[in-house]
């Protein structure tokens, strides 16, 4: 169960793995995927083979060797390569699930979290659906007593997407429909109840009347848009019934952290006036011989690949207008 649903119940990253739990398999920084544990699965990679049998009783976060030599299930190093066993987060799954759609990567995800003002109750709506990377922070957020309600006009979208929440232990979190929200809008049976509404359309100004009327007075609207003229469009729309506008575009730079070796200042002095300085050498307690002229550092560097522009947050506050019924008739006649 990715979010723990009663106060008693141990967060996934506490408990021990057992058979039908997802685990997210870490092979690297860039590599990493969802596996589902079978008494008598295999996972095999370029680290080696990788028996599910062993990861039985282990806690999540457990450093596991691949099999083939003896050892392998007592942790030991068995066939060389290795493995971590991770717990299934909102912020691992959105790594590791099918793309059906394009996805919000953590850092869209965390603004968007953070200025809807998610907190433990909030009923939330979304359309739509897609591959359900926000969805699942959503639900957590709102966690254990609130609701997400989600939205996709593609019957097999939807259908996928609530498999992987069931899978996820988020169904009492989560209820999928199929719905076209641009051209039917939401259901009224959540009007005046949400929260917060979250529109991820090509065509967002069509409903953000609907979401007007389904928020409660002083709730928050966010639409996510790739294109600038769909955010300028949709912030015409929403000065009718919504203050407080504001629009992010969020540009994530990563940094690569490794351990290197460095010249001393020495060496560097001596390549500035151009001779080529004898290596000094000496010897380790173990024998081993190293260049005394370079040092062992760890480094920070920005990384050569980084992910650019991936759309525009745009964030609006419910007006007040002294009563539910005149805000209501402000954002109906949009």
């Amino acid at each position: 169960m990715m979010v723990p649903l009663d106060p008693s119940d141990k967060p996934t990253s506490q408990r021990r793995i057992a058979e039908g739990d997802t685990v997210v398999v870490y092979e690297r920084h860039d590599s990493m995927r969802a596996v589902t544990v079978t008494a008598g699965g295999v996972l095999q990679n370029r680290f080696g083979v990788f028996r599910h049998g062993d990861w039985l009783g282990r806690h999540f976060g457990s450093k596991v060797f691949s099999s083939g030599g003896v050892g392998g299930k007592c942790g030991r190093k068995a066939g060389g390569g290795f493995v971590h066993l991770l717990a299934p987060t909102p912020e691992l799954w959105t790594l590791v699930l099918s793309h059906r759609t394009q996805i919000l990567y953590i850092a869209d995800i965390s603004l968007v979290v953070a200025y809807l003002e998610l907190v433990p109750g909030c009923v939330v709506l979304e359309s739509g659906t897609g591959s359900g990377s926000l969805t699942t922070s959503l639900a957590r957020a709102v966690a254990p007593q609130g609701r997400v309600y989600t939205f996709d006009f593609h019957d097999q979208r939807a259908a996928s997407a609530r498999e992987d929440f069931e899978k996820n232990g988020l169904s009492s979190l989560i209820t999928v429909a199929v719905r076209d929200i641009q051209g039917a809008g939401f259901p009224e049976e959540h009007s005046g109840a949400a929260d917060a509404v979250f529109l991820d359309l090509p065509q967002p100004w069509l409903a953000i009347p609907s979401a007007g009327t389904m928020l409660r007075q002083d709730g928050v609207l966010c639409s996510f848009s790739p294109c600038i003229e769909q955010v300028q469009r949709s912030c015409e729309v929403m000065r009718s019934c919504f203050t407080d506008i504001r629009t992010f575009e969020i540009l994530l730079r990563t940094y690569d952290v490794h351990e290197g070796a460095l010249k001393s200042a020495a060496a560097n002095e001596a390549a500035n006036v151009g001779s080529i300085p004898e290596k000094k050498r000496k010897i380790r307690s173990g024998g081993e011989a190293f260049d005394s002229t370079q040092t062992s550092s760890v480094m920070a560097r920005p990384c050569s690949i980084a992910r650019g522009h991936t759309g525009y947050l745009t964030f609006a506050r419910r007006s007040v207008h002294g009563t539910q019924t005149v805000a209501t008739e402000s954002c109906s006649t949009s």
